[in-house]
């Protein structure tokens, strides 16, 4: 009696064997994935250079004469050497320091209210049931594709209106709107589990204690990349600035530096020394808070899908 059930037993064994066997040929798969990994590498090394050797470039030149600047054909090392003339003449031009503050001060200020209240925003659309809601979110996506530079005019008419010509304010609040950012935090708000807030809820917690003391601690990550973009987005913003001031004491530092190459004419030297300076805040930012950006971005899920 034990042999014949036995039988069925090694008739399931057999398959079993047979397809470990028929598993095994899957190394070309992996090597297939191994070139493809290659491949990316390479394309990526290729978009790294294309962004790189420019910058170089404009590095390289910022640091050489004017006369090496203008000189045909061009080559990376200058005859003369290199020198610091052109960042010299840059800043005994310009007012650097106070146009550096004035940038730094209405970028901060910007950043601050514009996280604020794109995560109070997004928190609204995420969670809360109004009426109205759903066509007020359609608004708010509709007015990423405004081109900015059809508000001016009138932005302009409402700052004159409220005497904010030639002040910080007026730099800041017409900034001080992100849709995109909202949209960017709803899509992270709708991840958070909800059952996180009810069993705040059950324990007592009202909505704005659960919005302090649980979404914006799991929110840390995409808070920090809304910020950074933020705050580059202000920072390199130059119409606006342009327009809305005149006082050369409150010129943002794109809007100086510019004043500065117009007044002198074309000197390519101090035109790539002065782009230099400016991007040089930009730079350390990305350097220090890189992974907060890439952590941010893959929270998102724009990363993967």
């Amino acid at each position: 009696m034990t042999a014949p059930a036995l039988a069925p037993t090694d008739d399931l064994r057999a398959p079993t064997a047979r397809r470990g066997r028929e598993r095994a040929p899957h190394k070309p798969g992996r090597s297939r994935f191994g070139v493809m990994s290659v491949v990316s590498i390479v394309i990526l090394v290729v978009m790294a250079a294309l962004w790189l050797v420019p910058f170089l470039w404009s590095l390289a030149t910022s640091f050489k004469s004017e006369a090496d600047a203008a000189a045909t054909p061009q080559t990376w090392l200058p005859a003369g050497g290199f020198t610091l003339d052109a960042y010299r003449a840059i800043l005994d031009q310009g007012n650097i320091p106070t146009w550096l503050f004035n940038s730094l001060f209405t970028s901060i200020v910007i950043t601050l209210i514009v996280v604020a209240t794109s995560a109070l925003v997004a928190y609204a659309f995420s969670r809360l049931d109004f009426r109205g809601k759903k066509w007020l979110y359609v608004a708010t996506i509709a007015s990423i594709i405004v081109p900015p530079q059809v508000l001016i005019v009138p932005l302009f008419y409402q700052m004159l209106a409220f005497n904010m010509v030639d002040t910080y304010w007026g730099i800041i609040l017409p900034q001080a709107i992100a849709p995109a950012m909202v949209f960017v935090l709803k899509k992270f708000f709708d991840q958070v589990p909800i059952e996180l807030e009810d069993a705040a809820r059950v324990d007592g917690a009202g909505r704005v204690r659960v919005f302090f003391t649980i979404l914006l601690p799991l929110s840390r990550p995409i808070l920090g990349a809304v910020s950074i973009f933020v705050f580059i987005g202000a920072w390199n913003n130059f119409l606006w600035p342009f327009i809305v001031t005149n006082d050369a004491s409150l010129l943002t530092l794109p809007v100086g530096l510019q004043t500065i190459k117009s007044a002198y004419g074309i000197q390519y030297a101090q035109n790539m020394a002065a782009a230099i300076l400016a991007a040089l805040p930009l730079i350390l930012v990305f350097l220090f808070f890189q992974r907060q950006i890439i952590k941010g971005i893959s929270t998102t899920g724009f990363g993967g899908q």
